[in-house]
């Protein structure tokens, strides 16, 4: 019982070590990306300016909408720090996603684990879902852009930098939209201001 106790608990650590190293890099790439504004990261550039990728080149062309005349479709202005955070955590989540089915089809898996892995995917999918409605609630409210990352004991929401800076106000709003949404305490949000 022993054993089986400290793979569920290995299993959920792992989880946590994921979001959290999410959550880091995607907080050390945002300072580090002074120099290398607008490249993403493993990003590389050919002598000529060309990428090769087609969906670089895409968005490379989409983010000059005033050459064709045309207004680019507010899905494709999203800035490069906001894209990338929202790609990186969702790739933490689906790899965790994957150690706890991967976990729960095991031959010597009992119904005690698989009930637990269950748990801990409806919370993936509860903080999935919690993220997007934060982020589109923070959004409707003016501001430019936002991500969020929920982990067990707080909420970081990473919104685009204003003119002037968050204000208290600005703060204010955030939090209480991040309260209502998700229960945590005032005192368990943390609110970043990002350059785009």
């Amino acid at each position: 019982m022993k054993m089986k106790l400290w793979k569920r608990n290995a299993v959920v650590a792992a989880i946590v070590l994921f979001v959290c190293m999410a959550v880091y890099l995607n907080w050390s790439y945002q300072n580090g990306e002074t120099a290398d504004a607008g490249k993403t990261l493993g990003q590389a550039e050919m002598v000529s300016g060309q990428t090769g990728d087609p969906l670089v080149d895409t968005a490379a062309a989409s983010a000059t909408p005033a050459a064709t005349g045309s207004p680019a479709p507010e899905a494709q202005q999203e800035s490069g720090y906001f894209a990338t955070a929202r790609l990186n955590r969702q790739q933490a989540r689906d790899s965790a996603l994957s150690i706890l089915q991967d976990a729960s089809s095991g031959e010597n898996v009992d119904d005690a684990m698989k009930e637990e892995n269950n748990q801990a995917i409806q919370t993936l999918a509860n903080y999935t879902v919690s993220e997007a409605q934060i982020e589109n609630l923070v959004t409707a409210k003016g501001y430019a852009d936002c991500v969020a990352f929920i982990g067990e004991e707080s909420v970081s929401v990473v919104v685009a930098a204003t003119e002037g800076g968050l204000t208290d106000a600005d703060i204010a709003k955030i939090t209480e939209i991040v309260t209502d949404e998700t229960g945590y305490a005032a005192s368990q949000v943390k609110i970043i201001e990002a350059e785009a």
